[in-house]
């Protein structure tokens, strides 16, 4: 179980994107599963949190985003000097397409949208956290089948993924989204229980807590190719 409550705020990190994960977490699985100057890929790019750790720790890094909002946030946290000669790109690109070569990648971390939850645009029919559940499951075994392809073999794809509430009823997105990388051919290494802290959702969620218990965690699904 990994729990931050300082949700860390050096270099360039913080809380304004909705959704972003704490840097904790792209630090500690950059750190345990890659090498200084390897190549990191995070497909699934938002504001950039995953680039930025990977730039401060000497890795080369991908980021991919379909939001060009993304791209121009990503762009502007990541413009800050610092002494290391990696190689950090940031592209406009679909995660279920990515134009990179086959086994390509050292690490995949990555932090998806939940399905239907958070909307990062309006009317870009190729952004999955648009869609409801069940297609936004089709869409993630697409995901899976690319994060296979462009990665090494024996090289680790980790991904964090939360459980959603629909009508009062739990929605185990996360085991969902865990079945579709095993059924691509990943193999499941570590599950590592992340414990939520300073969610905006929750003020919403305590004043029915009598009727149901609050999500309080979130699952980092670390897989071998």
């Amino acid at each position: 179980m990994w729990s931050f409550p300082d949700r860390g705020s050096w270099a360039t990190h913080s809380g304004n994107y909705r959704g972003n994960w704490t840097p904790f977490v792209p630090r500690n699985l950059i750190l345990r599963y890659s090498k200084p100057n390897e190549w990191v890929l995070d497909q699934f790019l938002g504001s950039g949190t995953t680039l930025v750790e990977a730039k401060l720790l000497g890795r080369n890094a991908i980021g991919i985003d379909i939001n060009e909002k993304s791209i121009l946030i990503s762009k502007g946290n990541l413009n800050f000097d610092y002494d290391l000669n990696n190689k950090i790109i940031v592209k406009y690109g679909d995660a279920r397409k990515l134009c990179l070569k086959d086994e390509s990648i050292d690490l995949i971390c990555t932090h998806p949208p939940y399905a239907d939850i958070i909307k990062y645009s309006v009317d870009n029919k190729d952004d999955i956290s648009l869609l409801d559940f069940s297609l936004f499951i089709v869409e993630m075994k697409r995901v899976a089948e690319e994060s296979y392809r462009v990665l090494k073999p024996g090289k680790i794809c980790a991904i964090m993924m939360g459980d959603i509430r629909k009508n009062g009823n739990i929605v185990p997105l996360g085991f969902f989204v865990m079945d579709s990388f095993l059924k691509t051919g990943f193999k499941s290494k570590e599950i590592i229980i992340k414990k939520q802290h300073n969610c905006e959702s929750s003020k919403h969620w305590k004043k029915q807590y009598y009727s149901f218990l609050l999500l309080a965690h979130e699952y980092i699904f670390v897989f071998e190719k």
